[in-house]
Order: C-alpha cells, then structure tokens, then sequence
C-alpha cells in the first residue's frame, strides 16, 4: 500500500525533471545560437563570404555526423519512401540553405535590427501555420497572451529604446522570408519526428542544405583560399560553427521538439537576441540598458505562462 501511494509523486517527479531537461536544451541551444553573431562577424572579416561560411559548417557538421553514424546498427542512408525523402529535402532547404542564405542576405540591404527583429519573431509565424494544419498543438487563452508578451519583450530588446526602424523593402523582405522558412522547418518537424530518428533527420538536413547549395555556387563560385582557412582563428570560429552550432545544437534542437512539441520548442527563439546582447555584455563589454532588462522580463514572463498551461 505505501510503496503504490509513494510510486505516483516519484514516477511524476521523473517525468518533472525529463520536461526540466527538455526545456534546459531548448534554452541552451537558444543561448549557442545567440553567439554565433559574433563568429560570424569575424569571419565575414577575416575574408568569407556568408554562402562559404554556411556551406563550410555543415560540411563540417555532416562529416561528423556521418562517421558517428556509419558504424550503428540503426543507419539508414534512406528514408523509407520517396515521398520522406522529399520531406527530408524540404527541411534542409527550409531549416538550412534558403534560411541562412535569406537571413544572411537580409543584412546587405537592410539593418541588423531589422534582421533580428523579424527573425526572432519567427514563432508567432510558426505558431500560426502550425494551428492551421494540427488542432492539438495550437494555442489557448494564456498560452496566445504569453507568446505575444514574449514577442513584445522581443521588441523592446531589439530596439533597444531606439524606436525607429530604417525600412527597406528588399532586405526586410530577405528577413521575412528566412522567418517563413523557420516557420515552415517546424511544422515539417512534426511527420518528421513521428516516423524517424532524431539523428537520421539532422543528417538529412545537413545533407540537403549542401545539395541545394550546389546551384548556388554554380552561378557564384569560388571558396576562400587555403591559406585563409589554415589561419587559427578562422579554423577554430567554423569547427565552433561546424561542430557545436551546427551539429550538437540541430540534434539537440530536434530532440527537444520531438519531446516537447514543435509550437513549445520554438518559443524559445524568443530568447535569441537575449543571449546575443548577454554575449555581447560578457565579451565585448556593451552596455546593459533598462530596455534589455525591461524586454527580457517580457520575455520570461511571457514564457512562464506558455509553458505553465502547456504543462
């Protein structure tokens, strides 16, 4: 009698410390992501162009990827139907090449606020196109009250009190679109996650996102010199870029939404541009405002409440 009264609070409390997990990644990648700003800057300097510096992460990312799965006895090369080996396709354009490309492109015609503005509010979008195609993840009363005080929090960093945004119809469009293939990576995420291996969708997506680079470069060539990509700094900003945040963070990213839901894992994109000014403060030594602080209690709040009715 006692151990069946004391098995129900333990079996909760594991399931508790699982969601805890689960969340702790989502938050975590968010928090890598927000970083890769900075190395991508100093790669831009050092010479590269955006399409080498994507092109040359996921190659090194799907490297690895390959050689730790070749020898289990669980590798697949293929999907198990054309039709999910076109849904693999799909997600390494959208998650992949026509996001960073898109989101990359946006900063040559428009400001980096504006990128960042439009990007990071990519899960309300998301959130909208997943509603339309699945009842059971779409969102209710306090949940669409936290998502927009999130998304509100997310205004106010990235303005960072400077209320003023320079349009420009191309680059805001280039921003609008990479939005739109975040939005469309996690709603292909769901029949993905419900028929294979977190680690056989994440190397299809590294996979495609090279093949649908290959026009690219078809009509833009050329790589960076070798002697460029011997130099320290530049190998060890792309094997960062190539190994943590690409590879260890797309595994763990996909991981947590196969746990937690597309809609709720997406939420946490909300975080980026907090993680980006943190980084900035703890390395760059720029300054913290009452806006960051003001916007990312917005965002917190507003997470709070997503997730505690989602649990």
């Amino acid at each position: 009698m006692y151990c069946s009264r004391l098995f129900v609070p333990l079996h909760l409390t594991k399931l508790n410390m699982n969601r805890i997990i689960y969340h702790l990644t989502a938050f975590l990648v968010v928090a890598l992501w927000g970083t890769t700003f900075v190395y991508t800057k100093l790669l831009l300097m050092a010479g590269l162009t955006a399409a080498q510096i994507f092109v040359l992460r996921f190659i090194i990312a799907y490297v690895m990827l390959l050689a730790y799965s070749l020898p289990r006895k669980s590798f697949r090369l293929f999907a198990s139907s054309w039709k999910d080996e076109m849904l693999m396709a799909a997600l390494g354009l959208t998650g992949g090449s026509l996001y960073f490309l898109t989101e990359n492109s946006s900063m040559i015609y428009t400001t980096t606020t504006n990128t960042s503005l439009i990007v990071c509010l990519s899960p309300l979008f998301a959130t909208a196109l997943i509603s339309l195609f699945y009842r059971s993840q779409r969102l209710h009363g306090i949940q669409i009250v936290g998502t927009l005080m999130a998304a509100l929090g997310v205004i106010v960093v990235v303005l960072n009190g400077h209320f003023v945004l320079h349009l420009s119809p191309l680059g805001d469009t280039l921003a609008f679109m990479a939005c739109l293939c975040w939005a469309f990576y996690s709603l292909l995420m769901i029949p993905a996650n419900q028929r294979y291996r977190t680690l056989f969708i994440t190397r299809k997506v590294f996979f495609y996102g090279l093949v649908f680079m290959i026009l690219y470069f078809i009509i833009w060539p050329g790589m960076p010199p070798l002697s460029v990509l011997m130099r320290p700094d530049v190998m060890g900003n792309l094997l960062f870029l190539g190994c943590i945040a690409s590879m260890v963070c797309f595994l763990a990213w996909n991981w947590a939404m196969k746990k937690l839901g597309e809609v709720v894992v997406t939420n946490y994109v909300y975080f980026n541009p907090v993680t980006t000014v943190l980084f900035a403060w703890l390395v760059l030594s720029e300054r913290i405002t009452l806006y960051f602080i003001i916007g990312t209690v917005l965002i917190l709040a507003g997470m709070y409440l997503c997730n505690k009715a989602e649990g």
